[in-house]
């Protein structure tokens, strides 16, 4: 094991995290508020450890498979804690472990918050807290690939540990020019819709942390009651179809550029995802036009930006859709199974997990007629390997074990299962919001401290795919060089 290089990389995070709060300084600055001695500390704190640690001597420029999975890890769990700097220091979040869950709900783009009252926080500590989803969403660590290229060839077991789906696929041949074409993507989609909320009457300030929270599908808002406080039409379509479009696997924009518009239409992921956010608009639009709203316009209206905001797992929320029959809240519920495409900002356990698992569940429906028949699973035209069939059916399994076991930990709280159950699945697929205890008009803040910490650890198992971080606790993948 290359430790040198594992702690220099690390280092280098932290110096590109103290960089990244320079923004929010300056925005503190620019409004004379107190919170700006908080960041000036954070930054200087954060950049001597980092640089400290940058200075690790390396013996070797590659990064091997056990490597990236530890850095990644790693690098998730420091910029969380260090990221917390910023809200302890200026006393909006004073308990340390709040502050790590808010951080931890940031980076991860979850949106979870322990903010009982968002609209009393200095203008610097909204945007930092919201600038950690936008840094987040497309992977910090894929960041770091794309602007230290000076880290070696072996950045691909970065990139492949860290990106959300069953495989990481590289757009182009080298690795750091995919991860910049994924920035350039994801800026181009940033500016876009800051430029189109404050046509619709947004200030530029709200307008940059709101589409930091939609295009990294985190849900972090400025005001307590999220989007629902903007009663604009224009403001709610925007928002829903940026979520949207966040949910989409970031190459097949790629795709796009490069004029194969035919592909793109055909991806059975992408009409998975739109043929289920469909459904399910339908669906919500019909049950809640007479039972709630009365209007077919306000109901669509509102049906469309709840779906859009939970299967993106964004949060985001222009109604407590908690008040709603449960044959909404239940569909709600199950997008928060499904999530956003793969290679997406999006959390959750990715549509093209979802259509894998069907066609073997036809498969094997199929074999019961003909038993000796060979059935390949395929999907846009490729076979997919048995190792791989493995791998999602593997996590489908861990997924549903940690979602029960932590459904019956987070119950010891007291509360109901529909709100254990949905703190868990809300946290475990990065959503945010979930029913009940924790439904749109409510925080985690009641919730006890070691169970903060332990929906901290889901936030990050979700983001990291599960398999990422329980690597790192057995005991063989330290002890045998079959991981290197």
């Amino acid at each position: 094991m290359n430790y040198g290089t594992v702690v220099r990389v690390l280092g280098n995070l932290l110096i590109i995290e103290a960089i990244g709060m320079i923004p929010a300084l300056a925005i503190s600055v620019f409004f004379r508020e107190h919170d700006a001695k908080a960041f000036i500390e954070s930054i200087f704190a954060v950049l001597l450890i980092g640089y400290t640690m940058s200075l690790a001597p390396k013996s070797k420029n590659k990064i091997k498979a056990k490597e990236g999975l530890i850095i990644v890890s790693l690098g998730w769990l420091l910029v969380s804690f260090f990221g917390a700097f910023p809200f302890v220091l200026s006393g909006s979040i004073p308990s340390f472990i709040d502050a790590f869950f808010e951080t931890v709900s940031g980076f991860t783009t979850t949106g979870a918050t322990i903010i009982d009252d968002i609209e009393v926080l200095p203008r610097g500590i909204l945007f930092w807290r919201s600038f950690t989803h936008w840094i987040g969403g497309m992977g910090i660590l894929v960041f770091t690939v794309a602007i230290l290229p000076a880290m070696g060839v072996g950045s691909f077991q970065i990139f492949k540990a860290e990106s959300p789906g069953p495989v990481a696929d590289k757009i182009v041949p080298r690795i750091k020019d995919t991860a910049k074409l994924l920035y350039v993507t994801y800026v181009g989609i940033t500016l876009t819709e800051i430029v189109l909320l404050i046509f619709g009457g947004m200030s530029v300030y709200e307008a940059m942390l709101h589409t930091f929270g939609t295009v990294g599908t985190g849900g972090f808002s400025t005001r307590n009651a999220s989007i629902g406080a903007f009663n604009s039409v224009y403001i709610h379509v925007v928002i829903g179809v940026f979520m949207i479009l966040s949910g989409i696997n970031f190459s097949l924009y790629y795709e796009l550029y490069k004029g194969k518009w035919r592909d793109v239409f055909k991806n059975e992921e992408l009409r998975l995802y739109l043929s289920v956010i469909g459904t399910s608009v339908l669906l919500i639009t019909l049950n809640i036009y007479k039972s709630v709203y009365g209007n077919i316009f306000e109901s669509l209206r509102h049906a469309f930006f709840q779906v859009s905001s939970i299967i993106t797992t964004t949060g985001y929320a222009t109604a407590n859709f908690d008040e709603w029959g449960s044959f909404s809240k239940g569909i709600l519920y199950l997008l928060m199974f499904v999530g956003g495409c793969a290679g997406s900002t999006g959390g959750g356990m990715k549509n093209i997990r979802i259509l894998i698992l069907l066609k073997l569940i036809k498969r094997e429906a199929s074999k019961i007629l003909h038993p000796r028949a060979v059935i390949p699973i395929r999907v846009g035209g490729r076979t997919i390997p048995p190792d791989m069939l493995a791998g999602i059916a593997s996590f489908f399994a861990l997924y549903m074990l940690i979602f029960a076991l932590g459904t019956i930990v987070v119950s010891l709280e007291g509360i109901s299962m529909v709100s254990a159950s949905s703190a868990v699945a809300a946290t475990l697929g990065n959503i945010g919001p979930g029913f009940e205890f924790i439904g749109p008009s409510r925080t985690f803040s009641q919730f006890s401290q070691p169970i903060k910490v332990l929906l901290s650890l889901f936030m990050l198992m979700g983001r990291l795919e599960l398999f990422t971080v329980l690597v790192l606790l057995s005991p063989r993948f330290w002890r045998d060089e079959i991981y290197s």
